[in-house]
């Protein structure tokens, strides 16, 4: 048993190797067949199970397709058992990922003979510690779901009523006023906004609960009624800066409701509106007191769509040097609406964290010349992956300059392997080469339209899809690092928003955002691959090789460079 970001299966006699990857709030099970040869003909895939920590009793995950001719209608059908995986990764969410102790996951390869029968090889097992918290007391990581484009979506809530009795699907500014009608709006909102949004909510009910701290938020945008309840809460306790940008500064925004309603609650001295040179983009809630010293950050917005229908992420820190430099960042951005003033003060270098047995640094924006920050970690990109770099950039598609041209430069090298997520098609970064990196996946341009027997998946109306702005570098080796905040790595965000920006250098956090990425990767790139032709052929499972020249599944895994470079690097 290990508490570890990964753990391996120790089966000499199994006829493949076993890692599993430590995520926050899921796990990533890696594959591959030992000895670096391939597998029989007539290997059909994994059938993965779990046992949840003190359970007696191992689930099977279940497979959404099927062997051709099978009952898909029997739910026993779709047990991996006898409908394996055919895959040689996969992510898996536990239920109760939060429970004490160790998960327990036993994958089998399986095999079919002529006739359709199922046998079954030598299983690998490995316990993995999940936990709530990344590092309990110091530091965690959590995501929201961001998945209203999925199966799984479909079949939990949609029969129950479609996305837009959950959330506000129009114009934000009327999400203050929006009420939730779907029958099962509780457990929907509670699945869709996942570990992000009870990280957030949780840590404002501490502070409305404890009436001896108090709070500082620094809101982008703010339209979320769960949210704007609590801040009220919390009477003359708080004190909030606004984003009062663009459609934010119009008077009937949800923003401009929100500040009349908190400075009725808090003081119209304690609330104040700010754009710097250009957006107060920071979404930052500090809560200091006697007992308590919480900082929470991230891509998150204090919205509808952050918490519910966006892939986002959100950081809480512990510690009292987390809630020093956060509030000094905070009283800076009080005391200095320009960005030149701001970017004077002490809070724009990168200050330590101090969070013990964890390196992380924050800086906060804009920055003068001498402390700004996008060109060194272009340089840091460029210049030292070693391995890999992953990465969910939620304005790539909009952004030129050293971050563009850094993901370019390392998704050319052969020696390196590159996946990424972006709001919008990316131009400039092309790779022609068969075993070269996947151009970057693109969201936003997903019809909803799958093959069967997936379902049409709802979009959960128009804006951005991932929002997510992180860079996982080497998450395999002793480097790993991560930078991730509000930071959207472009010039703007460097030189004229108000930002914050972590840098973790630690492979549990690396681990974690690595799985996160790929998981988004695998999602949105198989509904991005389809077309109006493919969506119209059924996906089944597929038996072993009949036919003189016909492949195996796994075929393309042993074959395709980059699927191969794939299979080696998670297992």
């Amino acid at each position: 048993m290990s508490d570890d970001f990964a753990v391996v299966g120790r089966n000499p006699d199994a006829p493949f190797t076993l890692k599993i990857h430590r995520g926050d709030g899921m796990v990533l099970l890696g594959m591959n067949w030992k000895g670096g040869k391939k597998p029989p003909a007539d290997f059909v895939g994994f059938a993965i199970e779990f046992r949840a920590p003190g359970a007696q009793k191992f689930f099977a995950l279940h497979n959404r397709l099927t062997f051709p001719g099978a009952d898909a209608g029997d739910p026993k059908a779709h047990s991996s058992l006898r409908a394996p995986i055919q895959k040689f990764r996969w992510v898996h969410f536990p239920f109760n990922a939060e429970l004490a102790g160790a998960f327990t996951y036993r994958v089998t390869p399986a095999f079919m003979n002529d006739a359709d029968t199922l046998r079954y090889g030598e299983a690998q097992t490995a316990d993995v510690v999940l936990a709530r918290e990344t590092y309990p007391g110091k530091l965690n990581i959590a995501f929201s779901r961001g998945f209203v484009s999925s199966q799984a979506f479909v079949d939990r809530y949609e029969s129950r009523g479609p996305v837009n009795t959950l959330v506000p699907t129009t114009d934000a500014k009327f999400g203050l006023d929006f009420t939730p009608t779907h029958r099962d709006k509780t457990k929907a909102l509670r699945w869709m906004g996942f570990e992000a949004r009870s990280a957030i909510l949780e840590l404002l009910d501490e502070a409305v609960a404890d009436e001896t701290v108090s709070v500082q938020v620094v809101a982008y945008d703010l339209n979320q009624p769960e949210i704007v309840d609590r801040l009220k809460k919390l009477g003359a306790r708080l004190r909030i800066i606004v984003d009062d940008s663009d459609a934010h500064g119009e008077s009937d925004s949800a923003e401009a409701k929100a500040v009349q309603i908190l400075a009725g609650s808090a003081g119209a001295t304690n609330v104040k509106r700010q754009h710097l040179g250009g957006l107060q983009h920071n979404k930052t809630i500090v809560v200091s007191g006697p007992d308590v010293a919480k900082v929470a950050c991230g891509s998150t917005n204090f919205t509808w769509r952050g918490l519910y229908v966006q892939n986002n992420n959100a950081a809480v820190l512990t510690g009292a040097a987390a809630v020093r430099a956060f509030s000094a960042a905070f009283e800076s951005y009080w005391a200095n609406d320009k960005a030149a003033a701001f970017a004077k003060t002490s809070t724009a270098p990168w200050t330590d964290l101090e969070l013990p047995g964890i390196d992380a640094q924050v800086s906060f924006s804009p920055h003068t010349s001498s402390t700004a920050l996008l060109a060194a970690i272009g340089k840091d990109i460029a210049d030292n992956t070693t391995s890999s770099l992953l990465y969910s950039l939620a304005f790539l598609g909009k952004t030129t300059g050293a971050i563009r041209d850094a993901v370019t430069e390392v998704t050319e090298r052969d020696d390196r392997f590159v996946y990424g997520i972006a709001d919008s098609k990316v131009g400039g970064i092309k790779i022609q080469k068969p075993d070269g990196n996947v151009q970057p996946v693109s969201p936003n341009a997903l019809s909803g339209q799958v093959p069967p027997p997936f379902k049409v998946e709802p979009t959960g109306g128009s804006g951005v899809r991932m929002h997510h702005k992180f860079v996982v570098i080497d998450f395999d080796k002793p480097t790993a690092r991560v930078y991730l905040g509000s930071y959207n790595f472009s010039p703007a965000a460097d030189r004229s928003n108000g930002e914050n920006l972590l840098l973790i250098r630690d492979r549990r956090v690396a681990v974690s955002y690595m799985v996160e990425a790929l998981r988004l990767f695998d999602h949105y790139h198989f509904r991005a691959k389809q077309t109006a032709a493919s969506a119209t052929t059924e996906l089944v499972l597929r038996r072993p090789p009949r036919t003189a020249g016909e492949k195996p599944w796994w075929d393309e895994h042993f074959t395709n460079g980059q699927k191969v470079r794939d299979r080696k690097l998670f297992s």
